[in-house]
């Protein structure tokens, strides 16, 4: 309410400042003060403009220069108001130039004959890239990506199909770049896109592929088995997790709650127990720095069935948060 009250005063001002104006000097004055403010403030942005093209000799220094000389030579007509059609050509030109530079930004990757022709025209010639780039703006995003594959470039066309939801298409891009690239990261995406194509067998097989260099997505490889249905694979992928984790808790041991866990997927009892029980002691060690960590030593003792323990552990966790409390 405030803020619509401020604007509503702030205008009010400026009208009764112009009709002020035009009261005492005349409408042809306040034309003249409306258009020599905004010359005086094009004619200060091309100085700058200019000055910075041309200290770093770029090939725009020589429209800054022409922008500034048409600014201030209409800034000047605004004062002297000897040639008034000079102002308003000069305004014609800047609308024109405004309008252009709308048109250029647009599709500025595009040449100025590119602009005047269709998508198709351009696809017809063999400029795939032109034809892509129009056809994604008008939202044809299944036939963008059928031309930026056929100009070699396959992370638009990826996008592309994306956009269109055909997302098995673009998983294959994604496997593609990844073979070409040798990145690992495409492995990623083309596993996301199967994924959403419902494709778990081919998503779990590019996140395999992905996990052999970020091996904490083991688990999420045998996730995608197990929707796939295969069981076999997705054993596979647990023991490579485990593989994984059982390296990480020899040297931090909060490690050892995801070595037991998995130990409880392959339905290794006695083998969760032992690492549960290593949890529990990193725990309660960590408990002595950090009495948060009693609720988790209480449930890592609870799993391993030592019931004295985990109430132990209990009782500590809630004295510390009562101390936590009345502090």
């Amino acid at each position: 309410m405030r803020e619509k009250l401020a604007l509503a005063v702030f205008f009010a001002t400026i009208l009764a400042v112009a009709a002020g104006v035009v009261y005492y000097f005349g409408a042809v004055f306040l034309l003249r003060l409306i258009l020599g403010i905004g010359f005086l403030g094009l004619t200060l942005l091309f100085a700058l403009v200019f000055a910075l093209t041309a200290y770093a000799k770029s090939k725009h220094v020589v429209w800054s220069f022409f922008g500034f000389l048409a600014s201030a030579y209409a800034l000047y007509q605004t004062y002297t108001w000897q040639n008034p059609m000079h102002v308003l050509w000069i305004l014609v030109a800047f609308g024109l130039a405004f309008l252009a530079f709308l048109w250029w930004i647009s599709e500025p990757s595009l040449s100025f004959v590119e602009r005047l022709k269709s998508a198709e025209s351009l696809y017809r010639a063999g400029n795939y890239r032109a034809a892509a780039i129009k056809w994604e703006k008008k939202g044809l995003y299944e036939k963008a990506a059928e031309a930026y594959v056929k100009a070699g470039l396959l992370e638009s066309a990826a996008w592309c199909y994306e956009k269109a939801e055909k997302f098995e298409k673009a998983a294959e891009l994604y496997e593609t770049l990844a073979e070409k690239k040798e990145d690992s990261y495409f492995w990623k995406e083309a596993s996301e896109f199967y994924k959403k194509a419902g494709n778990y067998e081919k998503a779990a097989e590019c996140l395999a592929k992905y996990a052999e260099e970020e091996p904490w997505f083991w688990e999420d490889v045998a996730e995608l088995y197990e929707k796939a249905g295969n069981k076999e694979k997705a054993e596979h992928a647990l023991r490579k997790a485990l593989e994984y984790y059982k390296k990480e808790a020899e040297e931090e041991g909060v490690f050892w709650e995801d070595v037991a866990k998995i130990y409880e997927k392959l339905g290794e009892n006695e083998l969760a127990v032992g690492a549960w029980t290593k949890f529990a002691k990193y725990c309660e060690a960590e408990a002595e720095k950090d009495p948060a960590w009693y609720k988790h030593a209480a449930e890592a003792y609870e799993k391993i069935g030592a019931e004295k323990k985990a109430e132990e552990m209990r009782k500590k966790y809630e004295e510390f948060k009562k101390s936590r409390e009345k502090g």
